[in-house]
């Protein structure tokens, strides 16, 4: 007598929950990856694999091939490198993104992009200059 059979149907399986979005200016927990709180400060380099929410203050420089997102009360003082940045508080620097940098409302950037998409949502403050080419351009252009 066989108690598992191979050609029953089985029950339907609920998908797993969705992950919170950021709403009312509360920044979504990353579902894998590191998360620096609010109130936590560092000074010195930052380097992450995959993803990183920043919710605190950062004075150095921070490298990566994955995804940085910038909290509300988050403030970096410094260079930025990354995969792709998602910007909601305040950042002082540089910032190189591989694949794209987005400037959230009530964010402020004072410094450089360059990127191969930049999107700035209304109410976001950016001085500085942006260059928007492919990302084999903006390497190409570092190496002249």
């Amino acid at each position: 007598m066989q108690m598992f059979s191979s050609n029953r149907k089985g029950e339907p399986v609920a998908a797993p929950p969705l992950p919170p979005t950021a709403q009312n200016g509360v920044t979504p927990l990353p579902t894998s990856g590191a998360v620096l709180s609010s109130g936590v400060s560092i000074k010195g380099s930052v380097k992450f694999r995959t993803e990183m929410i920043i919710d605190g203050n950062v004075e150095g420089t921070i490298d990566s091939v994955g995804r940085l997102t910038i909290g509300c009360n988050g403030h970096i003082r410094g260079e930025i490198r990354t995969g792709s940045v998602v910007v909601h508080g305040t950042v002082e620097g540089n910032v190189t993104a591989g694949a794209r940098c987005e400037l959230r409302s009530g964010c402020t950037l004072r410094g450089d992009i360059e990127a191969p998409q930049l999107v700035v949502n209304e109410e976001s403050t950016f001085i500085g200059s942006a260059r928007v080419a492919t990302q084999d351009q903006l390497f190409a252009a570092r190496a002249e």
